[in-house]
C-alpha cells in the first residue's frame, strides 16, 4: 500500500514538472517574437521607414541665407544613423565635399562638424562667395541613396543714401541724410559717418550732430546736422560695417537758391533727351520749310525787279521822242530810232539777266552786276 502512493506522488511530480518546462519554453518563444517596449511610436520614422533604418529629421530648414565673405552652415539631423555614413554633396556638379567630418574636397573651406547630442551634420563654408549659392545635399550611404536638400543664397549687403548723388540745402537749414542698409542678414554691427576724410561725432560736433539708427528688415542710419554753414558742405559718406560705402555731395547754399539747382538733374536730363528726340525728328521738315520759304521771297524779289525794268523801255522811248520834237523831223526820226536802239539793248540784257536767274535756281538770285542800267 505505501508502495503504491509512493509511485502515485512520483507521476505527479513529474507531470507538473513538465508542465512548468512547456510554460517556460513557449514564454520565451513569445519574448523572440516581441518588440523591445522601449521603442518610440512608428509615427516618429517618416515615409514608412523601418525602426531600425536611419531617417531624417524634416523639421530642418531647407533654405538658408549667408552674409558674402562670413561663413554659411548648413544643418542635416540624421536618426538611427548606426554603420551608415553622411556625406554633403554640392548638387551643381555633383562633387563629394564631406563624407563623415573628413572633407573629401581639396577646397578646404568645406567643413563637416558632427554635434552627437542632437545627431546633426553641420556644413560649413567659410568666407563664403557668390559663386557658393546653390543646392547641396545630405545623403545617407543606404541603398537606395537617401538625400536632403538645403538651399543656399549668398547675398550681398548695399547701402544707399536717399537723395544722391547731390543735395541742395540753404544756410540755415538742417541737412537730413538718410543712409539705408539692404540685403542683410544681420543688422551692421556699427556704422560710420565722414565728412570729406573725417570721422563725425556727436561728442565734437558742439550739439549740431545728431545720429540715429532704426533696426529693422531694413537699417536705417539717419544723420542730422542743424543750423547748415558754407562750412558743411561737401562729400559726405555713410560706412556700415558689412556693406561698401555709399557716398552723396551736400551743396549749402546762401539766399536764394538757383532756379536751376532746384531740378532734379534726373528729370531735367529725361527732359533734354526727350527734347532733343522730337528735334531730331523736326529737323528735316524745318529744313524742308525753310528751303520753300527762301525761294518764295526771293522768287517774289525776282519778279518786282522785272517789272520795274519792263517799265524803263517806255519811259526811254518817251524821252527819244520828246528830243526829236526839239530837233524838227530828223530829230524825231533819231529819237525813234534810239528808242529803238535802246528797247532792243534792254531786252537783250533782261534775257541775259533772266537766263542767269534761271541758271543759279532753285534759289533766285538777284543780278547785283549793273549790267542793266538806265
Amino acid at each position: 500500500m505505501l508502495t503504491l502512493w509512493t509511485a502515485l506522488l512520483c507521476c505527479m511530480t513529474g507531470l507538473t514538472l513538465c508542465y512548468q518546462r512547456q510554460s517556460v519554453n513557449n514564454n520565451n518563444h513569445n519574448n523572440a517574437e516581441a518588440k523591445p517596449t522601449h521603442l518610440p511610436p512608428s509615427s516618429h520614422y517618416p515615409h514608412g521607414h523601418k525602426w531600425n533604418e536611419p531617417y531624417f529629421d524634416l523639421t530642418m530648414p531647407r533654405n538658408i541665407t549667408s552674409l558674402v565673405g562670413k561663413s554659411a552652415y548648413l544643418g542635416c539631423r540624421v536618426k538611427h544613423l548606426g554603420n551608415k555614413t553622411v556625406a554633403w554633396i554640392r548638387h551643381r556638379d555633383l562633387h563629394i565635399l564631406t563624407v563623415g567630418t573628413y572633407t573629401y574636397t581639396t577646397d578646404q573651406r568645406f567643413q563637416t562638424s558632427y554635434h552627437r547630442d542632437i545627431d546633426e551634420w553641420t556644413l560649413q563654408i567659410k568666407w563664403a562667395q557668390q559663386r557658393d549659392a546653390g543646392v547641396y545635399e545630405c545623403q545617407i550611404s543606404t541603398q537606395p541613396v537617401r538625400s536632403y536638400s538645403v538651399n543656399l543664397n549668398i547675398v550681398v549687403p548695399t547701402a544707399t543714401i536717399l537723395g544722391g548723388p547731390d543735395l541742395y540745402v540753404d544756410k540755415g537749414s538742417t541737412i537730413n541724410l538718410t543712409c539705408i542698409i539692404k540685403f542683410s542678414p544681420e543688422p551692421p554691427t556699427h556704422i560710420f559717418w565722414y565728412h570729406q576724410d573725417k570721422v563725425l561725432s556727436e561728442e565734437t560736433s558742439g550739439g549740431r550732430l545728431k545720429f540715429k539708427t532704426i533696426k529693422s528688415e531694413e537699417t536705417k542710419s539717419i544723420l542730422l546736422i542743424y543750423d547748415a554753414d558754407l562750412l558743411h558742405s561737401g562729400k559726405y559718406s555713410c560706412y556700415p560695417s558689412n556693406t561698401e560705402i555709399a557716398s552723396i555731395r551736400v551743396h549749402v547754399l546762401q539766399g536764394e537758391r538757383p532756379e536751376a539747382m532746384q531740378t532734379n538733374a534726373a528729370p531735367a536730363a529725361v527732359a533734354l533727351a526727350c527734347w532733343s528726340c522730337h528735334m531730331g525728328q523736326a529737323t528735316q521738315a524745318v529744313k524742308v520749310i525753310s528751303t520753300m520759304v527762301a525761294a518764295f521771297v526771293l522768287l517774289e524779289a525776282c519778279s518786282t525787279l522785272l517789272l520795274q525794268g519792263g517799265q524803263t523801255g517806255p519811259e526811254t522811248a518817251r524821252g527819244g521822242g520828246d528830243g526829236g520834237g526839239r530837233d524838227g523831223g530828223g530829230g524825231q526820226i533819231t529819237g525813234h530810232s534810239r528808242s529803238q536802239t535802246t528797247k532792243g539793248a534792254f531786252t537783250a540784257d533782261q534775257d541775259e539777266q533772266a537766263q542767269e536767274e534761271i541758271t543759279l535756281l532753285p534759289g533766285c538770285h538777284v543780278n547785283t552786276s549793273g549790267k542793266n542800267t538806265r
